[in-house]
């Protein structure tokens, strides 16, 4: 199976690219739907979390509101380094696990979707990395329209970020998501025939 990461900064088109791999056959596993499932309630990684942060972080449910616990984290580097150490280990662990049944079923192709693949050091988990992104200009107007966040949010967001010039530095692929979506389209539907084409050449050697 062919393990390709997706990663890229905020606003740079993650969710896009990895829609148009699963068109073409991809497996999709999105270390944001991991994610949550660490914060479901009174599980181990959601206790360890209200012990670091507060019973204030969560809803009449008890469950994790993830834009408090967002404004909490994303103001201090430290901060959020702990909440990283509390939830990355576990999130590995499970991805991994996840991984290995789409292997045992056979699974051509899968994609990690992981905005903090480098950063979290998830790498090991596959074959190659591809990298979205986009001019700073482009993102901003995108969060701004799409999500409603100030330009100074979407500033604080992107320095709590691997800088994209390190991001681009270790890809195997780079997706430009700047222009349309046609030809981010064509773009990726390239790079697919070219790189899975490949895997499977050097899979049957």
């Amino acid at each position: 199976m062919l393990v390709i990461g997706l990663t890229g900064g905020i606003g740079t088109g993650k969710s896009t690219v990895a829609g148009i791999l699963a068109e073409l056959g991809g497996v999709i596993l999105n270390a944001d739907i991991v994610g949550h499932e660490a914060y479901l309630p009174h599980q181990n990684v959601w206790q360890e979390v209200v012990d670091a942060f507060g019973r204030e972080i969560l809803n009449e449910r008890d469950e994790v509101e993830r834009s408090k616990l967002g404004a909490i984290v994303f103001k201090d580097p430290e901060t959020l380094k702990r909440l990283n150490a509390i939830v990355h280990p576990w999130m590995y662990k499970r991805m991994d696990q996840l991984l290995e049944e789409l292997r045992t079923k056979r699974t051509p192709v899968a994609v990690l979707e992981a905005a903090l693949l480098f950063d979290a050091g998830w790498t090991p988990l596959v074959d190659e990395v591809w990298v979205t992104d986009a001019p700073e200009e482009v993102i901003l107007q995108r969060l701004q329209h799409r999500n409603g966040m100030s330009g100074q949010q979407v500033r604080d967001r992107m320095k709590a970020q691997l800088p994209a010039g390190e991001r681009l530095r270790r890809a195997n692929v780079v997706v430009d998501t700047s222009g349309a979506i046609d030809e981010v389209r064509e773009q990726v539907k390239k790079l697919w025939e070219q790189r899975v084409h490949d895997a499977s050449s050097k899979a049957q050697r």
